[in-house]
C-alpha cells in the first residue's frame, strides 16, 4: 500500500523565509498539495500549489476562508513583519501575534497535527523588548493549541535578500561574515544565518516518532536543513 501524501498550509511564503519554505514543500515527495495563504500570491506556479490570496489580520475574512480548504495534515508560519513597516506597536501585534495565532488554531481545528513557525531569537512574553516580548506571546499561544508537534524556530539575523530594504539591517548584514567567526560555542545561537537554511529547517521532514515541543536555534537550524 502506498504512502497517503499530505496536504500542507503555509501562511508568509512570500517573504524571505516563507519563499524557501515553499520551495522545499514543493519538492518533498510526500506532500501531494501546498495551500498558500497571504495577501500576495507566490510566484511561479506549481502543480502541487494552491494560492489563497487572502488577509490574516481580518478575522471575519479568515475564518471563511479557511473554513473551505482542504484539512492540512501539516501547516507552517513564517508571517512576520517589523515595528517601522507595520506602523505603530498594534499593528506588528496583529500580525506576528494576532495573524499566526488565528492560522495556527485554524489549522489546528481543521485536523492538522504538527505546526512549524519561525519565532525570533529572545522570544519571551516575559520580555521587556516589545519585539521579544510578541514573538514570545504568539509562541505560548501554539504551545496551548494541542498540536502532536510543534516546532519554534529562533533565527537571530537573517542573510538574504529582501523585497524591501531594511536600513538598519545593512550594516549588520555586512558585519556577518566576521560575526559568524567571533560567535560560537555557546554564542553560536547569536551569529547570523542565511535566511534559506531557515526555510528549509522550516518545511522539511521530521522523524515520525517526534512528538511535543521542539525549539530550533542557529546550530539546530543548519543541522536539521542539511539534507
Amino acid at each position: 500500500m502506498s504512502e497517503t501524501r499530505k496536504t500542507v498550509w503555509i501562511a508568509g511564503s512570500t517573504g524571505l523565509v516563507g519563499g524557501f519554505a515553499l520551495t522545499t514543500l514543493l519538492e518533498r515527495p510526500d506532500v501531494a498539495q501546498v495551500i498558500a495563504m497571504g495577501r500576495r500570491a507566490p510566484t511561479p506556479g506549481h502543480a502541487k500549489l494552491q494560492a489563497c490570496p487572502i488577509d490574516l489580520t481580518d478575522a471575519r475574512a479568515t475564518e471563511s476562508a479557511l473554513s473551505a480548504l482542504t484539512p492540512p495534515e501539516e501547516a507552517f508560519c513564517a508571517l512576520g513583519t517589523t515595528i517601522r513597516k507595520a506602523g505603530t506597536q498594534q499593528a506588528f501585534r496583529a500580525v506576528d501575534l494576532d495573524a499566526v495565532t488565528r492560522f495556527a488554531r485554524a489549522a489546528r481545528q481543521a485536523g492538522a497535527r504538527h505546526f512549524g513557525l519561525v519565532s525570533a531569537m529572545g522570544a519571551d512574553a516575559g520580555s521587556r523588548i516589545f519585539y521579544n516580548q510578541v514573538k514570545g506571546q504568539a509562541e505560548d499561544a501554539l504551545r496551548n493549541l494541542g498540536f502532536a508537534s510543534l516546532e519554534l524556530l529562533r533565527p537571530s539575523l537573517l542573510v538574504g535578500e529582501r523585497a524591501e530594504h531594511r536600513p538598519g539591517e545593512r550594516l549588520a548584514l555586512r558585519a556577518a561574515p566576521l560575526l559568524q567567526r567571533l560567535l560560537r560555542g555557546r554564542l553560536s545561537a547569536y551569529a547570523p544565518i542565511d535566511a534559506r537554511a531557515v526555510g528549509r529547517a522550516l518545511a522539511r521532514p521530521r522523524p515520525s516518532d517526534q512528538a511535543g515541543t521542539r525549539i530550533l536555534f542557529h546550530d539546530q537550524i543548519l543541522q536539521r536543513a542539511t539534507p
